[in-house]
């Protein structure tokens, strides 16, 4: 794991310790929790066209709204992470792999198709 990511975890844990908050960290508080954010990143695009998105992240305001919300959402990942003893990094690249087995590049390349249709 990046020295980076260790210490962003160790800040996610003390914050948490802080606050006593473990206590309300369950994996299920947590899945929900990271949902609710999930919801309000998407709140920011929906009613919008691409195009107004796009115009939207071009700003500083625009830009911020959108990091702020993605933090929220990444912070409840990786909360969820620990408390489940799952590291993030090794199921990402675990994933990786397992993708590029379902979705060949000479029959997923410029497709949306899921693997099973392709």
């Amino acid at each position: 794991m990046s020295s980076e990511l260790e210490d962003l975890l160790n800040k996610i844990q003390a914050f948490s310790d802080e606050r006593d908050w473990d206590q309300f960290h369950t994996i299920k508080n947590l899945i929900l929790a990271l949902m609710g954010e999930v919801g309000e990143l998407a709140e920011v695009v929906q009613w919008k066209t691409e195009s107004e998105v796009a115009a939207s992240l071009k700003t500083t305001d625009g830009k911020n709204i959108f990091a702020e919300e993605i933090a929220d959402v990444a912070i409840y990942l990786l909360r969820l992470c620990q408390k489940a003893d799952i590291d993030l990094i090794e199921v990402i690249d675990n994933k990786l792999i397992q993708n590029e087995l379902k979705y060949p590049i000479n029959k997923s390349r410029g497709t949306s198709k899921k693997y099973n249709e392709l």
